[in-house]
C-alpha cells in the first residue's frame, strides 16, 4: 500500500503525462483531431476496427455468418491503428463519435447505416441475418449474457488489465480491488458453464462471441499474462467452453483480421475477401 494518499483538488485538470502505456491516446475531450475520410470497399459492410478483444468479437461475428452460409455478409475490414490515434479523424468520428473501435457502416440498405458499440454490431448482424440468436426464452438467456459482458468487460480491461498489466507502476490497492472482481466474474462464469454447454444454453451465440475475446483469452493467458496470477486453471468449465470455440475455422479466421502483434502467419491487417487468408501477404492485401 503506498503510505501517501491523495487528495483530490478541487477542481480537476488534465496531466497529458500520467496515465501509463496508453495516456498518449486518452483525452478528457471528444470529437475529431484531424480530418481524415475513412476507405470503402466494395462490400455491404464496412468495419473499422482492430483485433482488440471488442475488435474480435465482430469479426468472429462476420466470419461465422459467412461460414453458415450467408453470403450476402461480406465485409470489407479496415484497420484503425489506435495507438496512432486513427480513431480521432473526422471520418471515424462521423461513424463512431465515442472514438472507440470497432465500428461498422452497414451500406447494405438504400442509406448507410452506422453502427458503433461491438454489442449493437453483434445485435444488429444478429437480427439482420436471422442468425446466432435463438428464438423465445432462449434469446433473452442469450442477451443477459452479451449484456453482462458489455458492463462486465469494462472491470477487466480498464480496472484489472490497466493496473495489473499498463499502468506505470503496480499499486496493491487498484489491484486487489479488480482482481477481486474478475475473479468473481470469472465464477459466475464458470457456474453457468457447467450448467450448459454455451452461455445462451445449447446453442452457441452472440453471447459466446461477445465474451471468448475477454475471458476465454485471460484464462488462456493470452491477454494481460495473468492466467497463474488469477488460477485460471481452477475454473474448469470456462476452460472446456474457452478452447471448444477456440477450435471454429471461423473463430480462427475471425481473430486474425485486423490483427498486427504477434506471429506474422497469424495477422490479417486488411481484409477484402475470404481469399485474404490464404494470401496473408499485407502488401498484397493493402493497408
Amino acid at each position: 500500500m503506498p503510505n501517501d494518499s491523495y487528495t483530490p483538488p478541487e477542481v480537476w485538470t488534465w496531466d497529458r503525462e500520467s496515465g501509463g502505456q496508453f495516456a498518449s491516446i486518452n483525452r478528457p475531450i471528444a470529437g475529431p483531431t484531424h480530418d481524415k475520410e475513412l476507405p470503402v470497399g466494395k462490400h455491404p459492410f464496412q468495419l473499422y476496427s482492430l483485433a482488440t478483444p471488442n475488435g474480435v468479437k465482430v469479426t468472429v461475428m462476420f466470419e461465422e455468418l459467412l461460414a453458415a452460409g450467408h453470403s450476402d455478409a461480406e465485409y470489407d475490414a479496415w484497420l484503425i491503428k489506435i495507438g496512432d490515434g486513427d480513431q480521432f479523424g473526422s471520418g471515424f468520428v462521423s461513424v463512431n463519435p465515442n472514438s472507440k473501435i470497432p465500428a461498422l457502416l452497414d451500406r447494405s440498405g438504400p442509406e448507410p447505416v452506422r453502427v458503433f458499440e461491438s454489442g449493437s454490431i453483434l445485435l444488429h448482424l444478429s437480427d439482420k441475418f436471422d442468425a446466432f440468436l435463438p428464438k423465445g426464452a432462449a434469446r433473452t438467456e442469450a442477451l443477459n449474457w452479451l449484456f453482462w459482458l458489455q458492463g462486465s468487460a469494462p472491470y477487466l480491461g480498464g480496472g484489472f488489465g490497466h493496473f495489473y498489466k499498463y499502468a506505470p507502476e503496480r499499486w496493491q490497492y487498484p489491484i486487489d480491488r479488480f482482481t477481486m472482481e474478475v475473479k468473481r466474474q470469472l465464477d459466475v462464469l464458470d457456474r453457468r458453464l457447467g450448467e450448459a454447454e454455451y452461455l445462451g444454453g445449447a446453442d452457441y451465440s452472440i453471447a459466446d462471441m461477445a465474451t471468448w475475446p475477454w475471458y476465454g483469452a485471460l484464462v488462456k493467458n493470452v491477454v494481460y499474462e495473468a492466467a497463474a496470477f488469477l488460477d485460471a486453471g481452477t475454473y474448469t468449465n470456462v476452460l472446456r467452453w474457452a478452447d471448444q470455440i477456440a477450435k471454429r475455422p471461423a473463430v480462427q479466421r475471425g481473430r486474425m483480421v485486423n490483427k498486427i502483434s504477434g506471429e506474422p502467419s497469424g495477422q490479417l491487417h486488411v481484409r477484402h475477401d475470404a481469399g485474404d487468408f490464404e494470401t496473408r501477404t499485407q502488401d498484397k492485401i493493402g493497408g
